[in-house]
Formats: C-alpha cells, structure tokens, sequence
C-alpha cells in the first residue's frame, strides 16, 4: 500500500497476521485471554487515524466495523473495545477486543493485565480459519 511500510517489530512479535484487507493488515494478538485483533493501515509513517488522508480514515472505519463484526460473529461477547493508543506502539494500528463479563481483566482495559497465555494450537488453528472465512467473506 504505501512505499517503506513495515510493520513495527512488537506487533510482529506478539501477533499472528490473520489477512490482508484493501487498507490494514489484521493481526491476532498471541493471548487466548481475550480474542484480540489489530488492524494496522499499510501507511509509512503514520502514527495517528489523521495522518491518514480522508478516504484512508473512511476505509480504516469501514474495516474496523467489518473485523468487528466478525469478532462478534465467532466469539461470544459482552462489549467489544476498540481504541487507537499507540503509547508504547507508535505505529497506527485499532485493537478491537472481544470481552465477556468476569474476564481476567473484566470491567478494567486489557492493556497491561497480567501476562499473556498462549493458545492451544488446535484452539488458534480453528480461530484462524474462521476469520480468514469470515473476513475474506465479507470483505467490505
């Protein structure tokens, strides 16, 4: 998408890229705690959802609705988090969280709760695959 983009090397460490929408990169975070994704706009050298040019800031809103949807479609949840911080991750990147009620982390942020836990390889097999489907499925 954009000349010099790479994504930054926390993201590559604690995520696993799930697909590639027409804008952003969908990750899943490495936490079977919390069904996480991360949606990182292709862009070099932006750091906020304004530095993107206006129809980037559409598409991103467009893409975070869709990713969200079909975190909601595959994994049970009470309220779904989403939020642009960046103060550790400089790079542009939206977390979209699915949480339930009583989680290891319930009613606080996930940010910054305890150590991540690693899924089952069966159990991160089968997550993939429902939202590579899902998301290559509705591609918006």
């Amino acid at each position: 998408m954009s000349a010099g983009f790479e994504l930054d090397p926390r993201l590559q460490t604690d995520t696993q890229h799930v697909a590639a929408l027409p804008l952003c990169d969908v990750l899943l975070m490495k936490d079977a705690r919390f069904p996480w994704l991360i949606l990182v706009p292709r862009m070099a050298g932006c750091t906020e959802i304004l530095d993107l040019p206006e129809l980037a800031r559409e598409r991103l809103w467009q893409e975070i609705n869709h990713a969200a949807a079909v975190l909601r479609e595959l994994v049970p949840c009470d309220k779904l988090n989403i939020g642009a911080l960046g103060n550790i991750v400089r790079q542009l990147h939206v977390h979209v969280v699915a949480r339930r009620q009583g989680d290891e982390a319930w009613p606080g942020p996930v940010w910054g709760s305890g150590a991540a836990k690693p899924y089952a390889a069966d159990t991160l097999a089968l997550l993939l695959q429902g939202l590579q489907q899902r998301l290559a499925a509705h591609e918006t």
